[in-house]
């Protein structure tokens, strides 16, 4: 796993074997973070990664400068790995939450303003972790939401939905919580 861009790009880490996750290529998280870069300023924002696996994802928007990420990993392995980056890493702003997504999203109260889903391709309620997530408490007025998703999907009915990008086999839908007063 290699950090792309900010205070720990370059930083290359060995994902273990036994990890069951499908990471984000680099070319796919490169170009969506190129996308976000020109929405918002890292630096005044609070995210969250649901799926984590790797924390690919999380760790670049630490290394980016989001004040507080929270990643979200039901697997102990990929929780473990997770774990052992951020300690090497020594970075406090990463809050580690072992469990269940759906669970997660149901309950929790706390706003973001950027919210990244990468749930596993053959998950079988994959179709609804879009709606979950808008219908949550944990959007704010102009929280941005990305799904990583196949082409086997379009959410571009949804609610708030901005636009979808995508690069080589992997879609993103992206999400914009009062974009143009919702036109």
């Amino acid at each position: 796993m290699r950090i792309i861009r900010g205070k720990y790009g370059r930083r290359r880490f060995d994902v273990p074997n036994n990890i069951t996750a499908r990471p984000t290529t680099d070319f796919a998280r490169e170009n969506i973070f190129n996308v976000l870069e020109n929405i918002v300023d890292f630096e005044e924002c609070e995210a969250l990664d649901l799926f984590a696996g790797t924390g690919a994802i999380s760790f670049e928007f630490l290394s980016r400068g989001c004040t507080q990420v929270t990643c979200v990993e039901k697997s102990a392995i990929q929780y473990g790995f997770i774990k052992k980056v951020k300690d090497i890493l020594k970075d406090d702003n990463l809050v580690m939450v072992k469990g269940d997504v759906f669970r997660f999203v149901d309950t929790a109260a706390r706003k973001y303003d950027i919210i990244f889903a990468d749930p596993p391709y053959d998950l079988p309620n994959f179709a609804e972790v879009p709606e979950r997530i808008l219908a949550s408490k944990m959007l704010k007025d102009d929280t941005i939401i990305i799904i990583e998703h196949s082409k086997k999907y379009d959410f571009s009915h949804l609610p708030h939905f901005y636009e979808h990008r995508t690069y080589g086999s992997v879609n993103f839908s992206i999400f914009r919580i009062g974009y143009k007063d919702e036109e």
